[in-house]
């Protein structure tokens, strides 16, 4: 049983990190750990593409330009990254979501993004096998 105080993925187990470099996430302490005071749900653990960062970008958000005076230095594909959950679901209504580690993806996230839409963007679990293997 997982006590109640520490943080669960969407897959009902213990929220793995998702990046220390970029380091990232709310509370930058490399997991989609959140809280109330965290309007933006940052807490997809999303895997960056060069088409989401893109979109993102065209949308308003750029996650991809460095800003130094924020000590950012922008992300790239291969990135891992907590999303916004509202940010993940409109990129994947327009056919662009980039995939997404469930393992990394805060519980919280259900508030806003159905399990089945993150499942259809999953990595693939470690030692699994596509159909082309």
């Amino acid at each position: 049983m997982i006590r109640q105080d520490l943080p669960v993925n969407v897959l009902g187990g213990p929220l793995e990190s998702c990046s220390f470099d970029p380091l990232t996430g709310y509370f930058r302490d490399g997991a989609c750990n959140t809280c109330t005071e965290d309007t933006g749900s940052h807490t997809v653990c999303a895997i960056m593409t060069a088409e989401f960062l893109a979109y993102s970008k065209y949308v308003g958000n750029d996650l991809s330009t460095p800003r130094p005076e924020f000590g950012f230095e922008g992300l790239r594909p291969g990135d891992r990254w907590c999303l916004c959950a509202a940010r993940f679901l409109q990129a994947h209504d327009e056919g662009c979501a980039p995939q997404v580690s469930l393992a990394s993806t805060h519980r919280r996230a259900l508030d806003v993004v159905p399990l089945r839409v993150l499942q259809e963007h999953a990595l693939p679990a470690p030692g699994s096998r596509s159909a082309g293997d």
